[in-house]
């Protein structure tokens, strides 16, 4: 008797299915999951923290994942969306999808103040133009010199629809010409070798060669000083300043693993996230870190003024100043 009821309880015990790890849905955009980037690394690390798995969900870029939450609304998959930046948050708020992050204390290193109660940032970078130093011996000083520049010396940009670079430079291009944006965009087209929808697009056609110029930030030369041990890409100081990003991470309210999204706002601020940025994603950090920043973070251009508009600015403006540049480079 006693053997049948051990041999029931075992029965009953295998029976009874483990318990599933949780799942944290998180959308980004390509280069953040890319081979090189650091994904991988901080899916790892947090995973560590939690009995969960990172689900990464790759998007072209900040634009394209707005979009895409437009889109599903309310039924999206997502748990943490994570690569919108400042110009977009006010936009998305707009949604009614995201939580507050309930980390007012938090200890952030962004440029400018921050009061964002559904946005934490996670990094940050000045856009720049870069160059091939081996093609272009006189890059450009300033816009001003891109926009009126020789002809034949091509740049790659990316399309502001739908990438945070390509909406970056728009509003870079808005800074400094105001109402006569749309005259600059026009002298500037013979310049564009083409438009691509998100960064990773643009960055490669330049390492391939099709243009010596493309859109990008300060911190890009340093990837090629670390990795390729080459300073043949730099970037170009402009006199006018250069736009400034901050990238941000929000969770959504509807989603089942809120907690686990909040818990995950909260790793990214410490150094199991922000230790990986410099040297994968090269960016500037915006959280706490252990590791010092790679060497090359030391020899980069660093911008004389910081040019950014607010996010109410960018919601109220954007789609307008997108047709002024489709009619000036549609005509």
């Amino acid at each position: 008797m006693k053997k049948i009821i051990l041999s029931l309880a075992a029965s009953l015990f295998l029976a009874v299915p483990a318990l599933a790890k949780e799942t944290l849905t998180v959308y980004t955009y390509e280069s953040f999951v890319a081979e090189w980037g650091p994904g991988a690394a901080i899916k790892a690390n947090f995973e560590k923290t939690c009995d969960c798995t990172v689900e990464w969900v790759s998007i072209a870029d900040g634009v394209a994942m707005l979009n895409r939450l437009k889109l599903e609304g309310k039924d999206t998959k997502a748990d943490v969306v994570l690569g919108l930046d400042t110009n977009l948050t006010d936009e998305a708020r707009a949604l009614g999808l995201f939580a507050p992050h309930g980390m007012k204390d938090a200890k952030l290193n962004v440029p400018v103040a921050w009061d964002d109660a559904e946005f934490l940032p996670y990094d940050y970078g000045h856009f720049a133009v870069v160059y091939d130093s081996e093609k272009m011996k006189t890059p450009p000083a300033s816009l001003d010199e891109l926009v009126n520049g020789d002809a034949s010396q091509k740049i790659v940009l990316e399309d502001p629809r739908s990438s945070t670079p390509g909406l970056g430079f728009l509003l870079w291009m808005k800074q400094v010409y105001g109402d006569k944006a749309a005259d600059a965009w026009k002298k500037l087209k013979p310049r564009i070798l083409t438009t691509t929808p998100g960064w990773s697009e643009a960055y490669g056609l330049f390492t391939k060669g099709e243009a010596p110029m493309v859109f990008s930030y300060v911190t890009s030369p340093a990837y090629h000083i670390e990795v390729e041990k080459t300073e043949r890409y730099k970037a170009a100081a402009f006199k006018e300043g250069h736009y400034l990003q901050i990238e941000v991470a929000g969770a959504i309210a509807s989603s089942p693993e809120l907690p686990l999204a909040q818990k995950f706002l909260a790793f990214m601020l410490t150094p199991g996230f922000q230790d990986e940025i410099p040297a994968t994603n090269w960016m500037m950090p915006a959280g706490t870190m252990e590791k010092p920043l790679p060497a090359a973070f030391g020899t980069l251009v660093k911008p004389e003024k910081t040019l950014l508009f607010t996010p109410a600015e960018v919601n109220a403006n954007r789609r307008a100043w997108i047709d002024e540049w489709l009619n000036a480079l549609g005509g």
